[in-house]
């Protein structure tokens, strides 16, 4: 016996233009709930007849393939998938737009899907499959509205030719994903062997190669790529790396824009709140003065690698960026599983301060910055509302309603991750994002509690 599940979500868009929104390739990554850990293997660009998607998600200990197959394509009245593999015995998805008077328009998903073991597995995981598709269709009609809002706010603007490096981390993915759905032509620069057909150019930073060329005629460059700065101990090898892998790549992509006979309207490099340093109860902004050691210095040479295409006239941002909650990686991806243990207790006396933003405020800041033509210099990437460590891990235990009082000594985090692990845990930077609120952007989230509830789809 068939299960049937609908969910409709109405937003401010014509009918055409919701319909739109969800043929582009990057609304697969948008609509898929925030804590998800699925992977993309391959897609099809669109969703006629017979085209296919390919992903992948853990399932437990193990990760398995979903194959859908798109069918009953009536653009812009609907669209359909089925399983062709995966979990279920039978899957079917249909989505049907609507117009509703002059200018909104009604998404109706409706799914009809049967459990494998049929009386038994309804009886065994029902209740908790019908939790999780709640859960999962609420996180995607919230995205949903947000995205189709915040490209509305520059709907009047030319779409941009845009070419994003460091497109597959945790941030990249996001933001390729954004640009994409709001009709920007977005191409990755890749370190591997480029995908045909795919909107892809290769380049080399690690021993100086970049074919000049390749760089002509596009808008906007964006680079988000470098080692990850908490994925290893810090030994003076990777140290090494983690700056090189920064100033070298963006050198690099300076240098090759003074060459175009066509210059982008925007340089957009990545950097960190880190630029400040520890500076315990200070609250610093972009006029603040930097702070010292390895991780202010390593920021302060990355952004001035961009001088050369500052120089030449090109509107150049760097993005110091604050911890980007994300549930999927990066340091609240860290932290979960010992909160979920409740052993995500203050560290040291926890009144260090956090500057944390929520990976959608951090998409759409970017975006912000991108299309406002007047933006330009360091940029602070955090909420208005930075909190010590000790709130934070009080917030993060209420939110999973696990405790957070057990404390953890600094000692304990040396041993566990040496050098790294101390710098990223115990300085305090207290920073403020006064020039991204001056220019008149607006955040989701300025709450911490509330980013993290929307981020782990745990909401009141």
């Amino acid at each position: 016996m068939s299960i049937v599940f609908e969910h409709k979500t109405e937003v401010e868009n014509t009918i055409e233009e919701a319909f739109a929104w969800h043929e582009r390739k990057g609304a697969f990554r948008r609509l898929m709930p925030p804590w998800e850990l699925a992977e993309e293997v391959r897609a099809d660009d669109n969703l006629k007849e017979g085209s296919q998607r390919i992903f992948r998600f853990p399932m437990g200990p193990i990760k398995m393939n979903w194959v859908a197959q798109h069918t009953g394509y009536n653009p812009p009245h609907s669209f359909e998938d089925k399983m062709l593999k995966g979990p279920f015995k039978s899957w079917h998805h249909t989505h049907k737009f609507e117009a509703v008077g002059d200018n909104n328009a009604l998404i109706h998903d409706k799914v009809r899907y049967k459990l494998p073991m049929g009386f038994l597995g309804n009886l065994v995981a029902g209740r908790m499959i019908k939790k999780r598709l709640e859960r999962m269709f609420t996180a995607r009609e919230i995205r949903l509205e947000r995205d189709l809002k915040r490209h509305a706010d520059f709907a009047d603007k030319p779409r941009k030719k845009i070419l994003i490096a460091g497109s597959s981390g945790l941030i990249g993915r996001q933001l390729v994903a954004f640009l994409d759905t709001g009709g920007h032509d977005v191409w990755r620069l890749v370190r591997r062997k480029a995908k045909k057909d795919q909107k892809e150019l290769v380049w080399n930073p690690d021993v100086g190669i970049i074919n000049h060329d390749v760089l002509e005629g596009f808008d906007a460059i964006i680079h988000l790529g470098g080692a990850g700065i908490g994925d290893k101990r810090w030994s003076k090898k990777r140290m090494k790396l983690i700056e090189e892998s920064r100033t070298k790549s963006t050198t690099l992509l300076a240098n090759a824009i003074t060459k175009l006979a066509k210059k982008p309207e925007a340089f957009i490099v990545a950097s960190a709140v880190g630029w400040y340093g520890d500076r315990g109860d200070e609250e610093l902004d972009e006029t603040s003065t930097p702070g010292e050691g390895f991780l202010p210095e390593t920021c302060a040479r990355w952004e001035e690698s961009c001088q050369a295409a500052r120089d030449i006239g090109v509107r150049t941002i760097n993005l110091r960026t604050g911890i980007v909650l994300d549930a999927t990686g990066g340091a609240l991806g860290k932290m979960l599983l010992p909160a979920k243990l409740g052993a995500g207790g203050p560290i040291g006396r926890g009144k260090q301060w956090y500057s944390w933003i929520s990976m959608d405020d951090q998409i759409y800041s970017i975006h912000h910055l991108l299309m406002k033509e007047d933006c330009e210099g360091a940029y602070n990437i955090g909420s208005p509302n930075p909190v010590q460590q000790k709130k934070f891990a009080k917030v993060l235990g209420k939110v999973l309603r696990r405790p957070a009082f057990m404390p953890t000594p600094p000692l304990g985090i040396w041993f566990l991750f040496g050098k790294m692990g101390v710098a990223l845990t115990t300085e305090s930077t207290k920073v403020m994002p006064k020039k991204l609120t001056s220019s008149g952007y607006k955040f989701e989230h300025e709450n911490l509690e509330d980013a993290l509830r929307d981020c782990l789809g745990l909401w009141k």
